[in-house]
């Protein structure tokens, strides 16, 4: 039996994998995505079951979370260099006219094209054919190593296939998010009140570097190979058999990538691309153009910074000038200023601008803009436009930071001196009333079932709700005016109301949405303070003895608990009999008294906060990573590496069943 699991989980990833070569390299998809979906939820469902077959190769991998500590420095096999730019067809005339004054066969120079991928660069490393490091550029020497991240993307195989893979081979290629991702991605950060990404190459960036790689598997992102590092194992003549052998692997590259004669067929097709760059899925800036000959690539080698055998033929950007009729500030559903210009109409890569982002208080400083200058605006790939420059200070009056927020006269600060954000930090600010709702009803807080993003939506437009507290006085005639609310949900959701009230200190401190204080940050507040009542009344010096606190997390909650808006809300609530005590319990369970516990990640019926608060409840300590000191790990759903770590330190491995009868053992 055990043997028909292992070989059933083996054939399912060779069959995913099979499905990712014909849909990424070979854009020849066999079955639709809900034929692929189905396969994968078979090899999760399995793997979870039986987790002694997990392996980091496996296409699951992609879509497990996780919090990554930081990103180590890795060092290339070969430096990776940056390509000179050419701005015309003179200049790149020119760049050619060198090329050939350095090689002596001059009959048989080719060239090959590729599109100019808007994104940002990425270093694969493959030792006998599988992944073994994703790096980013850095600083061409070393790059930073964000490995996890680079798995979660699909287009990147995480094992090649076919034949002639070498023992150790340097891919290298642009991570790059499509129109339609990006589009997406800006819409929900706006929604939530963040600031949103200028274009799509910031965007790539932003998200191969966060730290959380549920995030970055749901951001998407993509993948073209375009370039050779270091290479051991197989021989290579042309660029062009290259990219061939790459597809033949499973990589994907550009389909448009051109072979050309000479440089006037290099010249025709950068013009098509030119004209047509809109037309594609994702954003380019302009056309590389490489040496075809491996041979004669050596031959010209390299200045100290870019190669002599290839370089970059960039677009004209679209630009205009126009005048800054009005700088006015929006707040965000995080409490975030962002200023923004309001322009003159003018047109500009065929369309019409009113509107140009401004980024931050520190971008008006730099550009010294002022109401009337006229400014350069940029659009980048029909995305944000932005001010590039003022060409004409016209402006008599310095812009001024507004001391107070535009949508409630609450107080607007700037945490530190090097942050560039300023934020309104007054809980019941209309402009970050729903997304704060939806905190405080969120399941790992307040816990109300049925407040979801429709209902709270409805609830804020139809002005039923305006703060945190009001939530306690709806009533059955309220609930009544929401679309498709009748007896059962409006039962439903009075019930979940109801119970919040009984939940504890830790999750109403949470729940409140203080800047910086996350769940285990809350629970900690509550075990050391154990009222509300306490807590207000903490000192700042007080509050920055604690060492999981420290002067940040401090400073926050002292300014969010200084606010007389707070004060208010906070009265209400208690008005309302809301818990403002935190239960410490004196039960232990037995398998865990004094025990150190990991988990791997989420499990099905708790997040691992939750999981780990159980334990602690329990009289035992969590920590975030293996070691000889570890009694348990508690393997969750795509539980990675440090399942592997614990059975070569010979840590006792159990599941969340397991898990739920230790609780249970006095």
């Amino acid at each position: 039996m055990s043997e028909q699991i292992k070989f059933k989980i083996e054939a399912l990833r060779k069959d995913i994998r099979r499905h990712d070569y014909l849909y990424y390299a070979l854009s020849q998809p066999e079955v639709s995505d809900k034929e692929y979906d189905e396969l994968m939820d078979q090899l999760k469902k399995l793997e979870k079951l039986y987790p002694q077959y997990q392996d980091e190769y496996s296409p699951t991998v992609r879509v497990s979370g996780g919090i990554l500590k930081g990103f180590k420095a890795v060092k290339h096999g070969q430096k990776m260099l940056s390509l000179d730019n050419t701005y015309s067809f003179e200049e790149l005339r020119d760049w050619e006219g060198r090329v050939v004054k350095g090689l002596e066969d001059k009959e048989n120079i080719e060239y090959v094209l590729e599109h100019k991928i808007d994104g940002l660069s990425a270093n694969l490393t493959y030792e006998k054919g599988k992944l073994a490091v994703g790096a980013t550029r850095g600083d061409g020497d070393s790059g930073e190593d964000v490995t996890a991240n680079i798995k979660t993307i699909r287009a990147i195989p995480l094992i090649l296939q076919g034949q002639d893979i070498p023992e150790f081979i340097e891919i290298r290629g642009e991570v790059y998010l499509d129109r339609k991702e990006f589009v997406k991605i800006n819409s929900e950060r706006e929604k939530a009140g963040e600031e949103l990404f200028a274009n799509p190459r910031n965007a790539a960036s932003g998200s191969l570097k966060l730290l959380d790689t549920s995030i970055v598997s749901g951001r998407r992102l993509s993948f073209f190979a375009h370039s050779l590092g270091d290479c051991r194992g197989i021989a290579l003549k042309t660029h062009l058999a290259y990219l061939e052998k790459l597809k033949s692997w499973g990589v994907r590259t550009n389909p448009y990538t051109r072979l050309c004669r000479n440089i006037d067929e290099v010249i025709v097709y950068c013009k098509q691309w030119q004209e047509k760059r809109e037309s594609l899925d994702y954003e380019i800036d302009g056309i590389v153009v490489k040496l075809n000959s491996i041979a004669a690539q050596e031959k010209l080698g390299f200045t100290l910074k870019s190669p002599r055998w290839a370089v970059a033929y960039k677009f004209p950007a679209r630009q205009a000038t126009t005048k800054v009729l009005r700088i006015k500030v929006n707040v965000g559903r995080t409490g975030v200023i962002t200023p923004t210009a309001e322009l003159e109409p003018v047109e500009c890569g065929g369309v019409i601008i009113k509107n140009a982002t401004l980024h931050n208080f520190d971008e008006i400083k730099r550009l010294n803009i002022r109401e009337g200058d006229r400014v350069l605006i940029e659009r980048a790939g029909d995305v944000i436009p932005k001010v590039v420059k003022v060409v004409e200070s016209l402006g008599e009056r310095p812009f001024l930071i507004p001391d107070t927020c535009p949508a409630c006269l609450g107080k607007v600060i700037r945490e530190k001196a090097e942050d560039v954000a300023f934020r309104c930090i007054n809980p019941s600010c209309p402009a970050q009333l729903e997304r704060g709702l939806l905190h405080f009803a969120s399941r790992g807080a307040m816990d109300i079932e049925g407040m979801g993003e429709s209902v709270v939506e409805q609830l804020v437009g139809m002005k039923l709700v305006r703060d945190f507290a009001d939530i306690y006085k709806l009533t059955v005639k309220d609930l009544a005016r929401l679309d498709l609310f009748k007896e059962k949900k409006i039962k439903n959701l009075l019930t979940g109301i109801e119970k919040s009230k009984s939940r504890l200190l830790s999750r109403l401190i949470y729940a409140l949405g203080i800047r910086h204080v996350g769940e285990k940050a809350a629970y900690i507040l509550a075990l050391k303070f154990k009222s509300l009542d306490n807590l207000l009344k903490a000192e700042i010096e007080e509050l920055r003895e604690i060492p999981e606190i420290g002067p940040v997390i401090a400073e926050s909650i002292k300014d969010y608990f200084s606010l007389s808006q707070t004060r208010k809300l906070i009265g209400r609530l208690r008005q309302y009999g809301l818990n403002f005590k935190e239960k410490i319990s004196s039960t232990k369970a037995a398998a865990f008294t004094s025990k150190a516990v990991v988990f791997t990640v989420e499990m099905d019926k708790f997040s691992r906060f939750e999981a780990e608060e159980l334990v602690r409840r329990a009289g035992g300590n969590t920590s975030s990573g293996v070691s000889k000191i570890t009694d348990f790990v508690v393997a969750g759903v795509n539980p990675g590496s440090k399942l592997d770590k614990a059975r070569k330190l010979g840590v006792k491995i159990i599941d969340e069943t397991e898990f739920l009868k230790m609780l249970e053992e006095k």
